[in-house]
């Protein structure tokens, strides 16, 4: 028996939660079961089961945490290879590429932002935060 590669069976139905797996968007199967019964994945805008068949030209919206992926299928596969040929698997919208990219960024800004401190405040620095309280009075 041929080994087959990942591109032999491209245009043959393959099950949701396999797919997902094989495209590098869940660690592992179980996840990606999960994630579709929570109802973070849409197949043409409707909820699906983890059996459902995926084909060639199906479009999809995955949520993985706050990241929202809206995906057409490219192609089908069953194993899990490297991500250059998982990438090949499916095309990303652009606008929600950008829209997703710009949320990330702004995520990280948010986080960057202010840094709590490590501990208590000493004697001096408990100074300068109550001369800043007083400019507050004036």
């Amino acid at each position: 028996m041929a080994k087959q590669s990942p591109s032999a069976d491209a245009g043959a139905p393959v099950r949701l939660d396999v797919w997902l797996w094989a495209a590098r968007f869940f660690k592992t199967r179980a996840l990606a079961k999960e994630a579709i019964e929570g109802g973070k994945v849409q197949v043409a805008g409707q909820g699906a089961k983890a059996a459902r068949s995926v084909r060639v030209g199906e479009t999809m919206q995955v949520r993985r945490g706050e990241d929202v992926f809206e995906l057409q299928v490219l192609g089908t596969s069953a194993r899990r290879g490297p991500a250059s040929v998982a990438q090949g698997l499916y095309a990303e919208d652009e606008a929600a590429r950008e829209t997703r990219l710009r949320l990330a960024a702004e995520r990280r800004a948010a986080v960057a932002g202010y840094r709590p401190p490590a501990g208590k405040p000493d004697k001096r620095a408990r100074r300068l935060i109550q001369a800043l309280g007083d400019l507050d009075s004036l």
